[in-house]
């Protein structure tokens, strides 16, 4: 990257002729995120809100055409890991984030889960160690009290505050569980988002919905310290919030739609808070992954 190149480009990103500044906007696209340091330095000593404003833009602009890429790639892949796609996400709101402090937390986790379990344990055993480890001896709770803030949406504001909202929370729990090869899956309920054991050794015997359930053996709610539930307590949910029942409720989603829906929340959450621009920007990361854009 020439740097003085890049410099005298960003002098013209305020040229009122919008067509050299939509030439000028294209090269500096093109230059990718090396750019993105210089951008930035320029906006900072700007009072300029045009400027300010179009650099804003063409960040955004560069961001998206990286996160696109990496999005498409995980998409494409055989596994679409979990861990992986939670940091994306984040990276939609930390560009520069830091993943090795992520890693060592879910590796310590998981390392002091494995020290207690053992294959006489049964499912529910396997399930209050880690609930202890997670909650109790690492101090992981819900975020009860701005229950709606962007940050309760992304992976490393999780582990710096050890509080979350249900998604995060569930997300976390689901990969520590899969890294210790327990059958723990995400389950996409409406207006909150859970998790389900699932019965190893389950054998399907007819078409009938209710013998889908049967192939979870209970449900774990991360936002509510791992508490346990069954398939009445989701009837009873449904009824109260008058939402259609649907065999989807019960069983666990895909990777990527567990990825889609936390998108969805952070975008929802970033409109909420007044950040137009973030949101934007979730929302096309979104249509692109869920193959509407």
């Amino acid at each position: 990257m020439d740097a003085k190149y890049i410099k005298s480009l960003i002098t013209l990103l305020d040229d009122p002729d919008t067509n050299v500044f939509t030439r000028v906007a294209d090269k500096i696209i093109k230059e990718g995120d090396e750019v993105i340091p210089i951008l930035e330095n320029v906006w900072e000593k700007s009072t300029n809100p045009l400027l300010q404003n179009r650099i804003e833009n063409i960040i955004d602009s560069i961001q998206y055409n990286y996160l696109a890429e990496e999005f498409q790639k995980w998409a494409q892949s055989p596994e679409m890991d979990l861990l992986q796609g939670t940091i994306l996400v984040t990276k939609i709101q930390f560009p520069d984030l830091n993943t090795k402090p992520i890693h060592n937390e879910i590796e310590k986790i998981r390392r002091d889960i494995w020290l207690e379990l053992n294959s006489s344990l049964t499912a529910l055993e396997k399930v209050k160690i880690i609930n202890h480890v997670i909650f109790s001896l690492y101090g992981y709770k819900p975020d009860t009290s701005n229950y709606f803030a962007p940050k309760n949406y992304f992976i490393n504001t999780l582990i710096e505050t050890k509080q979350g909202g249900p998604i995060i929370l569930s997300l976390f729990y689901a990969i520590i569980a899969q890294k210790l090869g327990l059958p723990i899956y995400c389950i996409n309920l409406p207006h909150n988002f859970v998790l389900g054991y699932k019965d190893r050794y389950f054998q399907k015997t007819s078409d009938a919905p209710v013998e889908e359930k049967r192939s979870i053996l209970f449900y774990i709610n991360p936002f509510n310290q791992g508490s346990l539930f069954g398939t009445k307590e989701i009837e009873l949910f449904l009824k109260q919030q008058k939402i259609k029942e649907d065999l989807s409720f019960y069983l666990p989603c895909s990777n990527k739609e567990a990825i889609l829906q936390l998108i969805y929340n952070a975008s929802v959450a970033l409109q909420q808070s007044n950040r137009q621009n973030k949101a934007i920007l979730f929302n096309r990361i979104h249509d692109l992954l869920a193959g509407k854009g």
